[in-house]
């Protein structure tokens, strides 16, 4: 079962590595790619598995971000206080960049796992250097959805004060935001778990479990209370 979460998704086998570390880093190095939302829409559509959930995830949330952003411009020319929703903008402009970052973080972080699976077995030292740099790509595909659920929680804490600002056009824009932004963090705590069930280490996986729970009740009780305040 655990080998096939990763080989299911894997071409045959590369040949034998000579620098294990280099292997695994070599997703990390690559420069951003920018596509077009058709592009990128075309390759989660495609058989290539990156990339996957926990990218779609990070992007639901950007979406939120961008929302919120353009809830509190448009509602700077109302009466409300200019000041803060220029903070909300700044900050929303700032979560949307991050998420952005976020989404190409956890594309090459399962590219390192797919890395450290292709790496030879035939020997017992072969092995051993196989199972520890899965180990080490397993904790950082779950690490980065952790680090981006964390982002949807911001996102989800600009919706409730905007609310009052919105007006009756926007309300339902604010409403968006918050629904897209816990989507995204329900994604992150899919591919934060799943990563999870292939780990060994049990202290490493109950250490972001208890981070990923309290992020996961944060960001529901922001959402109960956006949702109340549209009803």
């Amino acid at each position: 079962m655990a080998n096939r979460f990763v080989a299911s998704y894997v071409t045959p086998a590369a040949g034998a590595a000579t620098n294990v570390a280099r292997r695994l880093d070599r997703a990390a190095r690559q420069p951003p790619v920018v596509e077009t939302l058709h592009e990128y829409l075309d390759l989660l559509a495609s058989e290539r598995p990156v990339p996957g959930g926990g990218s779609a995830a990070a992007v639901s949330a950007a979406l939120g971000a961008a929302l919120v952003a353009m809830v509190a411009r448009i509602a700077r020319g109302g009466a409300h206080d200019p000041a803060a929703l220029a903070a909300i903008v700044a900050r929303a402009d700032e979560l949307r960049a991050q998420l952005e970052t976020a989404r190409l973080r956890d594309e090459r972080a399962f590219d390192g796992v797919i890395e450290a699976q292709r790496l030879p077995k035939a020997s017992e030292a072969e092995k051993a250097l196989r199972r520890e740099a899965l180990e080490s790509a397993l904790e950082g595909a779950a690490q980065a959805p952790l680090d981006a659920a964390a982002l949807c929680v911001d996102v989800l804490e600009l919706a409730p004060p905007l609310l009052d600002a919105a007006g009756k056009a926007l309300r339902s824009d604010v409403g968006c935001a918050a629904e897209f932004a816990f989507a995204g963090l329900a994604g992150c705590a899919y591919n934060v778990r799943v990563n999870h069930r292939f780990m060994r280490d049990a202290a490493r996986i109950a250490r972001q479990e208890a981070v990923l729970s309290e992020r996961v009740r944060t960001g529901r009780a922001l959402l109960e209370r956006t949702r109340a305040g549209l009803a």
